[in-house]
């Protein structure tokens, strides 16, 4: 088995200043780290493992050979890559800072909300409140894919979102769409959505990446086990956060091979499809990793089980405070998109979080003395 190459961010740090400018910003973010690992991994074991600051890291990157070092130094690049905004119909949405999605449920039978906002007053008048309460992006989503979920067919998931996407585009909303259907994604387009959002990562249907590489819309690529009808089964790893970290590689590396632009890829871990508590939470611990793809990265763990597993099994409608503590987790990260229940709470969170890291970007009495 061949060897492979993870660079992992370890140290985060409030800014480059604090550590005398020896720190890396993670994907054009507003996250810094200072130290790395550098992690070989062969037969699915760790070979190696180097920690050190940038130069050390460089420095073990250029005894690296062959295709170890030729992937080592992308990853070591990725890293520090800054992603240009995404243009969604008339609104630009920044990638330099946290931007959060707000969640539309279309569906009468979502984990969080089912029922509540599949009628059309009741969902304009929740999206109408999400934009207002500063969400930059509405994804809205016809089918449930929580564990046991009731098959939904094409045509009744198209039933239920272009109606949606009509009332979000008359908004002005940049609108996601949150499906694994091709029929259901060029329907979506055609009312005026702007981005897909496919849990399975364009494999489910053998029609979407061909669509989204003619349409050329922002696509978020999902890690989630499962092809077919079932995307939590076949979640056993090994390693959850080296798996799930080739995976997005692999989907990413498709996706730009059928013609789909990089810049217009986002990747997202897949937090609670087919995965244990523990998974979970390496993999929320790991975010900084994922930078070294080269994409912008979506968090998408707002009232997830795992927050239940931690709380006393608190219901969904009761994971506010769980879902924060992801979300500050995942800006601390240098997380491009927050998909969120809870947008007028976690936009506040992410103002007083961004207000904490603009003052460390220019406090500058961390800065030695002349």
């Amino acid at each position: 088995m061949s060897a492979s190459v993870y660079i992992h961010p370890l140290t985060l740090v409030s800014g480059p200043q604090a550590v005398e400018g020896e720190a890396v910003r993670l994907g054009g973010s507003m996250a810094y780290a200072r130290e790395f690992a550098l992690v070989v991994r062969e037969g699915g074991a760790v070979a190696e493992r180097i920690v050190g600051t940038p130069r050390m890291i460089e420095a073990a990157l250029a005894r690296l050979s062959g295709a170890l070092a030729e992937e080592g130094a992308e990853q070591w690049r990725n890293l520090a890559k800054s992603h240009a905004p995404l243009q969604l119909g008339s609104r630009t949405v920044r990638l330099d800072q946290p931007q959060v999605m707000g969640i539309l449920n279309v569906t009468p039978d979502s984990f969080s909300d089912g029922g509540q906002h599949d009628q059309i007053e009741a969902g304009r008048a929740y999206a109408a409140a999400m934009l207002e309460a500063g969400a930059a992006i509405i994804d809205i989503g016809g089918e449930s894919t929580r564990p046991g979920a009731a098959a939904t067919f094409e045509d009744e998931e198209i039933r239920r979102v272009v109606p949606a996407v009509e009332y979000c585009a008359s908004m002005g909303a940049a609108i996601s769409v949150d499906t694994r259907r091709a029929g259901v994604l060029a329907a979506a387009l055609s009312a005026g959505a702007h981005m897909a959002n496919d849990v399975s990562a364009l494999r489910y249907d053998p029609r979407s990446i061909e669509l989204v590489a003619t349409e050329g819309c922002p696509v978020v690529l999902m890690h989630a086990p499962g092809a077919g009808e079932d995307l939590h089964k076949g979640g056993d790893y090994a390693d959850v956060v080296s798996e799930v970290f080739d995976f997005l590689k692999a989907a990413r590396a498709r996706a730009i091979d059928a013609g789909v632009a990089e810049d217009r890829i986002i990747l997202d871990p897949g937090i609670g499809f087919g995965k244990s508590l523990a998974e979970n939470l390496a993999l929320i611990n790991a975010l900084p990793l994922f930078h070294a793809l080269g994409s912008p990265l979506m968090l998408g763990a707002s009232r997830k089980r795992m927050i239940g597993a931690l709380s006393a099994e608190e219901p969904a409608d009761r994971r506010l405070a769980g879902s924060l503590a992801l979300a500050v987790k995942g800006m601390e990260a240098g997380v491009h998109l927050l998909r969120v229940h809870d947008v007028a709470e976690t936009v506040q969170a992410r103002n007083v979080w961004r207000g904490l890291r603009d003052a460390a970007l220019t406090d500058f009495s961390t800065l030695p003395l002349a």
